[in-house]
């Protein structure tokens, strides 16, 4: 994969804030299709900002809306919002405080940073267009997404084209980097049964031991993309 590196420069007057916004959500997180609480705190933030804010689709997705100048052109721009059902032991100043749920793919920053970039946009509107801030839930599990596109997402808000990013604290502070074609990874499930049954140990041939045809199974997969895939397509199996 070529990752092709570029500097920006951060916007001062906005940067303590969005930090304050990022640990506020960090603390309060919020599962997919349930992010009540962090739906509000998103609405009220942007129609302070001067936003026309839409909400509902997909029950908890927010999208603000804000026109300048007189092209017809428009653009999207998305973040997710939803968090994991994991238990955060960090010891954080900021850790999550609810049990058994954290952000822990960055959707709290994702979100900050598209508040940040929010407010920026309407303080300078230095755009010909319409911009639409497209805050999905449930992107980890339950395909927020495409839910919110099936509620009529791209009816209502249509967009010539559609920017999203991931963080990557693996990247110095002030870079963002981007190739062409696919950089992340799909969340697709697929659930394989293997029915067997049991016997006495020193016995296996009176067995069939769904173990071994399990293991074999995993291990077979690992090939689909060693052996089935091109190799220099971008490809992993979990």
């Amino acid at each position: 994969m070529t990752l092709h590196p570029v500097t920006i420069s951060s916007s001062s007057n906005v940067m303590e804030e969005v930090v304050e916004i990022r640990r506020h959500l960090h603390r309060n997180p919020e599962i997919g299709l349930s992010e009540f609480k962090t739906s509000d705190f998103v609405a009220e933030r942007l129609t302070k900002m001067g936003y026309e804010v839409t909400r509902g689709l997909a029950g908890t997705g927010v999208v603000a809306t804000l026109r300048n100048g007189t092209s017809n052109r428009s653009v999207g721009i998305r973040a997710d919002i939803d968090a994991l059902p994991i238990h955060e032991e960090t010891g954080a100043d900021y850790a999550s405080e609810t049990p058994g749920m954290m952000h822990a793919c960055g959707h709290d920053g994702h979100t900050a940073m598209l508040l940040g970039a929010a407010k920026i946009i309407a303080e300078r509107r230095n755009f010909d267009g319409t911009i639409h801030l497209i805050f999905q839930p449930a992107e980890e599990n339950f395909g927020g997404a495409r839910i919110m596109i099936e509620d009529g997402l791209f009816d209502r808000f249509p967009c010539d084209a559609v920017f999203a990013l991931h963080n990557d604290p693996s990247q110095p502070f002030g870079h963002f980097v981007l190739r062409d074609g696919p950089v992340m990874a799909a969340v697709d499930e697929c659930k394989i049964t293997v029915n067997g049954y049991g016997g006495h140990g020193a016995e296996p041939q009176s067995a069939s031991d769904p173990i071994v045809a399990g293991a074999s199974i995993i291990m077979a997969l690992q090939t689909v993309v060693s052996r089935n895939i091109h190799p220099l397509m971008p490809a992993v199996v979990t």
